[in-house]
Order: structure tokens, then C-alpha cells, then sequence
């Protein structure tokens, strides 16, 4: 039996006139409503606030990263470098979503243009992706420095950083471009509204009136192959970090290796929990009502983007240390 349209099994949720005046049949529209959060929509300028103030983390944080690296000369590192990729992609990250998201629960500006939707879909996608390509360049960044010491200088050297970060942001932008290529693809009808807030992979591709296994499957082996294989590379680095640690002679040299560590892992939890919690309920809570999966969705982009500069902030001792003589030298 064919699966109802997703267009059509939304149609209880929009609001006023605009499944009326959308609900005709047309082909390929030049814009997309954009709902916001379905059944929410009385508390949209309520949720804002704390969007709002996530995203102000996110700018303020990330931004104070790139700074304190660039401004001191001892933090010109591997671990900092790839630190500051981290922060350039969380930062576009959230920018691909909050502002529009903003923008629909303060001033109801609701419409995208068909590229521009499109556009915003890559950036999230690719970004995200390249997020966790991150996450696994920085693991073998502290395997390295806890399990081969006395070479980290010589094997993690400023052109293999260099080669790791383009490998990442390639990786990111080719296997992402696809989902783009065949959503423009597709024929769109009977309805221009999408019910989320912002231009997510398969709430778009799913108002289309073909039949779109082919954006299914391959935005679900995207997911598999890329977090796969990322935990998996990811796992297999802190089994032998543990094993190195654990064979180390006093507990003090056993908590001060564990504590470079620390931080990282902090930031593997913040990125993956969400992101794995908001495709489980995607994928498996169909009784979970519409707007919860849009709340996490959002969540699962937001959530990270704010807490790592905030993890290594605290974290991280050298950049504890130069934020404090910044404001120290400010103050006197």
C-alpha cells in the first residue's frame, strides 16, 4: 500500500487560511512556508528566549575560541587548531538555522525561497557532518598525545593538521552535496509548507509527489556511514587512551592524563546524545507528537554549538589562564 503524502497527513496542523490558499495542486513552488514548531505556535516568541540565548552563547563562545587561539602564540597547536575548526563549523552551523528560526517566531516571516531552502539544508547537513569529523580528528589528537608522547610533535605536524582539516571539510561537502542535487530534482505539489522550522532533509523532500526512496536511502546511509563510522574510529581511540592511562604507575599520572581528555569527551557527549536521541524519535516515535520532534531536532543543532566553547572554556587550563589575564588587564 502507498504511504499517505506527508503533505497531506500535516494538513490538521496548519494554521488559519494557509491550508486553504497552499493546498492546491502546483508544481515546483518557488517558495516554502516554513511552520515553525507545529501545534507551538502560541508560544513561539516564549521558546525564542532561549534559542535566542543559545545562539548568543554559541556566537560569544565560539568567537572567544578563535580569539584566544589566534592571540597567543602557545596555544598555535594541533589540539587548538583543530579546536578552532570545531568552532568556525559550530558557529555556521547554528547560523544556518537560528536567524530564519528567530525570524519565524518574532516577525511570522515564514517564507524561504526554494534555493534558499535548499541552501540552508546543505549548510546544516554539511556542517554537522564535518562537526563530527571533528570530533574524530581531535581523538586521535589527544591518542597521539597520550599513547605516543615523545612523537606527537613530529607526527601531528602543522601540514598533516592541514591535510586532516581539508579531508574533513571534503568528506563533509561531497557526500552532502547529493541530498541538495536530488531534492531539486523532485517535483513538488499540492503543498508548499513544510512543518518545521527550518528546511530539514526530509521534511522537505517528503512534500514531493515522486517517489523519493532514493533521498531516503541515501540520506539514511549518509547518517550510518558518518556517525558510524565516526564512533567507531572515535571508540577505538579512547580503548587504547584507557589502556595507556590504566597502565600508567600512580593514579595521579592516571587522573592527569584522563583530565586532557576530558574535554573532548565532554564534547563527543554533547554532540552525539542529541543528535542520537532526535533521529531515534524521528525514526521510531511515531506516537511522539509532531512538535516534540521539532523541538529536538532544533536541540540536537543548538545544543553543541553552545556548550563546547563553554566545555573547553572551563576545561581546557591555557585558555582558563589567557581569559583570565584578558579580563584581568582589562579591569586594571
Amino acid at each position: 500500500m502507498q504511504e499517505t503524502p506527508f503533505c497531506l497527513r500535516v494538513g490538521h496542523l496548519l494554521p488559519y487560511s494557509m491550508s486553504d490558499s497552499n493546498t492546491t495542486d502546483f508544481t515546483n513552488p518557488s517558495t516554502f512556508i516554513l511552520l515553525g514548531i507545529p501545534g507551538l505556535e502560541a508560544a513561539h516568541v516564549w521558546i525564542s528566549i532561549p534559542f535566542c540565548t543559545m545562539y548568543i552563547i554559541a556566537i560569544l563562545g565560539n568567537f572567544t575560541i578563535l580569539f584566544i587561539v589566534k592571540m597567543e602564540p602557545s596555544l598555535h597547536g594541533p589540539m587548538y587548531y583543530f579546536l578552532c575548526m570545531l568552532a568556525i563549523s559550530d558557529l555556521v552551523l547554528s547560523t544556518s538555522i537560528l536567524p530564519k528560526t528567530l525570524s519565524i517566531f518574532w516577525f511570522n516571516s515564514r517564507e524561504i525561497d526554494f534555493s534558499a531552502c535548499l541552501t540552508q539544508m546543505y549548510f546544516i547537513h554539511c556542517f554537522s557532518t564535518m562537526a563530527s569529523g571533528i570530533l574524530v580528528a581531535m581523538a586521535f589528537d589527544r591518542y597521539v598525545a597520550i599513547c605516543d608522547p615523545l612523537r606527537y610533535s613530529t607526527i601531528l605536524t602543522n601540514p598533516l593538521v592541514a591535510k586532516i582539516g581539508l579531508a574533513v571539510v571534503l568528506r563533509g561537502s561531497i557526500l552532502v552535496l547529493p541530498t541538495s542535487f536530488l531534492a531539486r530534482r523532485w517535483t513538488y505539489c499540492r503543498t508548499n509548507i513544510i512543518p518545521h522550522a527550518y528546511c530539514e532533509h526530509m521534511a522537505v523532500v517528503k512534500l514531493a509527489c515522486t517517489d523519493i526512496h532514493i533521498s531516503s536511502y541515501y540520506g539514511l546511509s549518509v547518517v550510518f556511514f558518518v556517525t558510524g563510522l565516526d564512533v567507531f574510529f572515535i571508540t577505538v581511540s579512547y580503548i587504547q587512551i584507557l589502556r595507556a592511562i590504566f597502565s600508567l604507575p600512580t593514579k595521579d599520572t592516571q587522573l592527569k592524563s584522563l583530565g586532557t581528555c576530558s574535554s573532548h569527551l565532554c564534547a563527543i557527549l554533547a554532540f552525539y546524545i542529541p543528535a542520537l536521541f532526535s533521529f531515534l524519535t524521528q525514526r521510531f516515535g511515531h506516537n511522539m507528537a509532531l512538535h516534540f520532534h521539532v523541538l529536538m531536532a532544533n536541540v540536537s543543532f543548538l545544543v553543541p554549538p553552545m556548550l563546547n566553547p563553554i566545555i573547553y572554556g572551563v576545561r581546557t587550563r591555557q585558555i582558563r589562564d589567557r581569559l583570565f589575564r584578558f579580563f584581568s588587564h582589562k579591569g586594571t
